[in-house]
């Protein structure tokens, strides 16, 4: 039991320090809430005008396969090192995982998780000063907004 006591400090030291942090926040700190003070962190910069669209959910989807293979990838290089102690275990071993990598692959592309939509797919008139829209300052997209109603 004796040989538990640090870690059990470890952990008691650490509720009591984390306690105190709040405790000490909420009784020192200044507590004059206004509007810009509740309103939410957006890193510094001012929301002037709501976004055009949603940011599409398929960039984090992409963003997460990337991960998922990069990582599939970072075990070859361990296999590359020792390929020559490992004999026929080992290259059969490397060889079941590429082929699970490669059905994984096969059935992303299969589903449409890394398609982006119709190839060549003119923008339509709706959509056109939301286009150039994009590269403006907020200033002008109430210009344009004008322009299209």
């Amino acid at each position: 039991m004796s040989a538990y006591l640090p870690i059990l400090m470890l952990f008691i030291l650490g509720i009591v320090f984390a306690a105190g942090s709040f405790l000490a926040a909420t009784l020192l700190g200044p507590s004059k809430p206004n509007e810009a003070k509740l309103a939410a962190y957006e890193c510094g910069i001012v929301t002037e005008y709501e976004p055009a669209r949603r940011f599409p959910v398929k960039f984090y989807l992409v963003a997460m396969i990337f991960i998922i293979f990069d990582i599939e990838v970072v075990f070859l290089y361990p296999f590359a090192l020792v390929f020559k102690q490992l004999e026929i275990f080992g290259l059969l071993a490397m060889g079941a995982f590429l082929l699970a990598v490669i059905v994984a692959y096969a059935y992303l592309l299969s589903s449409g998780a890394l398609s982006w939509g119709v190839a060549g797919r003119a923008v339509t008139p709706e959509v056109r000063p939301l286009v150039r829209s994009a590269n403006r300052q907020p200033e002008t997209v109430e210009v344009l907004a004008r322009e299209v109603a």
